[in-house]
């Protein structure tokens, strides 16, 4: 299995190499020459981690059989407490995914409990003495789940920046009071997209990139632009079919729908490669919140990120530039030189626009949606009265998108992405209950409301100090390097 560059480069180069780069020295990001065919009909009876076992091996063949299985079951045993692929069913042809019973209640876990021990190995397979550092742009879900994947491990060493003002109370003390010696976190005075643009404006900086080799580091990335970010999240979708299959609401060969709440593009994107491997899905639903830069594009073909930039309640969402839709581009394209000029548009005028072929191309699987913010409230009380079931402002996105899409035209699994918990002030109000100023008494009230239990992961953040109160302007992200590792 070979892996190159969507915008050109990088031509060859195997798995593990991909993964400890990260992001492309031209700036583009890593995609297979060629998505493998297994026999998912085989995985039918199989628990987890057998399935990701068989997906990974497809993926990333230069990995050991028995390395993988070790690192899957290390990953999505206790960490996930029998709950990893976790699906409920809400009606007969609705089902929620949830993807939050991991150690930090983010679907991020999936990916980061994971990708971690694969750089590592990578490390090991290459040769590598240097130290790897991580370099992490979050709007809330990954930064946590990162520093969590990469607490102590060895050989490397990771710096999270998050917008300030742009995640949840819970979300920031979950970053600032993370514990290892290997680890980071600086608040960033700007947006999500301005964290990102900084991240990559660092990895393009070769005078950065020699100074940090001298003093024997290099970088890499944990955000889903790095291939061994995204590859892990093929899993769930392919066992969400399998366990419709076992329950007898699908024959193997029907087709099931997916309805996923977007950001940065690449909870969905794995979707599509899940489906490229031969996994009968239908559509893919890609819902956003008000910042609906998506929307637009899918039903038009013209991205515009140039628009107001919305504080939302789903700040995970929050987001003008989603960078994996670059890698559906290539593929949808086929074209690095047109996907090149498409990113030099982005970065120079804020937009661009694809033709009507590779439009096309996208819509074949692809539709859109978005809900504002007034209505994700409504539908997280909606789905709680007509279900008994509590969602968080994210998944509730993508409940409305279908929702007001009318009937469902066949069986559809919503990707439940964050634990309801970890969003208390907007579940609350939306529920009709006074919010408390505190974070912890807004908990206690949720579980009180709802006759729940928060996960622990959240409840023990309660009067721990934070470690990381710095907080640096945008345009000096790619400095932090130098400060952590100072000559």
């Amino acid at each position: 299995m070979e892996y190159r560059s969507t915008r050109g480069s990088g031509q060859g180069l195997d798995a593990a190499e991909a993964i400890l780069t990260g992001l492309a020295p031209d700036g583009g990001l890593f995609v297979p020459k060629k998505c493998p065919k297994i026999d998912l009909e085989a995985l039918l009876g199989k628990d987890y981690v057998e399935v990701a076992l068989a997906v990974l091996q497809a993926f990333l063949p230069d990995y050991s059989k028995t390395f993988l299985k070790e690192a899957l079951q290390s990953s999505y045993g206790a960490h996930f407490e029998g709950k990893a692929g976790y699906l409920t069913a809400l009606s007969s042809q609705l089902y929620s995914l949830e993807l939050w019973h991991g150690p930090t209640a983010a679907f991020k876990d999936y990916a980061l409990q994971l990708m971690p021990k694969l750089l590592v190995e990578a490390r090991r397979m290459l040769g590598r003495q240097d130290t790897t550092l991580i370099l992490v742009a979050t709007s809330g879900d990954t930064g946590k789940a990162a520093l969590e994947g990469f607490k102590d491990m060895p050989g490397t060493a990771i710096a999270v920046f998050y917008p300030n003002q742009g995640v949840s109370e819970i979300q920031k003390l979950q970053m600032t009071t993370q514990e290892g010696e290997n680890v980071a976190v600086f608040a960033i005075e700007g947006n999500f997209d301005d964290a990102q643009r900084g991240v990559k404006k660092a990895f393009g900086d070769r005078e950065l990139a020699d100074t940090l080799e001298r003093r024997g580091v290099r970088l890499s990335s944990a955000n889903s632009i790095n291939w061994g970010r995204l590859v892990p999240q093929v899993v769930y979708y392919v066992t969400s079919y399998l366990q419709l299959c076992r329950k007898g609401v699908l024959r193997f060969g029907e087709l099931l729908d997916f309805c996923v709440p977007t950001g940065n593009f690449g909870d969905i994107m794995a979707g599509w490669y899940a489906k490229q491997m031969g996994l009968p899905v239908g559509r893919l639903v890609c819902a956003s919140n008000q910042n609906n830069v998506l929307t637009e594009f899918f039903k038009t073909g013209h991205y515009n990120a140039n628009r107001p930039f919305y504080k939302t309640s789903s700040p995970s969402m929050d987001i003008l530039v989603s960078s994996n839709l670059e890698r559906l581009l290539f593929h949808a394209s086929g074209d690095d030189e047109a996907v090149r000029g498409w990113m030099k548009e982005l970065a120079e005028k804020g937009q661009y626009e694809v033709g009507k072929e590779v439009l096309a191309n996208i819509q074949g699987t692809f539709s859109a949606g978005y809900a504002d913010e007034e209505t994700v409230g409504e539908e997280i009380r909606r789905v709680y009265e007509a279900y008994g079931y509590l969602c968080d402002p994210h998944t509730a996105v993508a409940f409305r998108v279908l929702h007001e899409g009318g009937a469902l035209p066949r069986p559809t699994v919503v990707l439940s992405t964050a634990s309801p918990y970890k969003f208390c002030e907007k579940v609350l109000e939306a529920l009709g209950q006074q919010v408390p100023a505190d974070p912890f008494e807004a908990i206690g009230l949720l579980e009180k409301t709802a006759k729940g239990q928060a996960p622990k992961s959240l409840t023990s953040l309660q009067g721990k100090a934070p470690r990381f109160t710095q907080t640096l302007p945008a345009d000096e992200i790619a400095k932090a390097p130098l400060r952590l590792f100072p000559a």
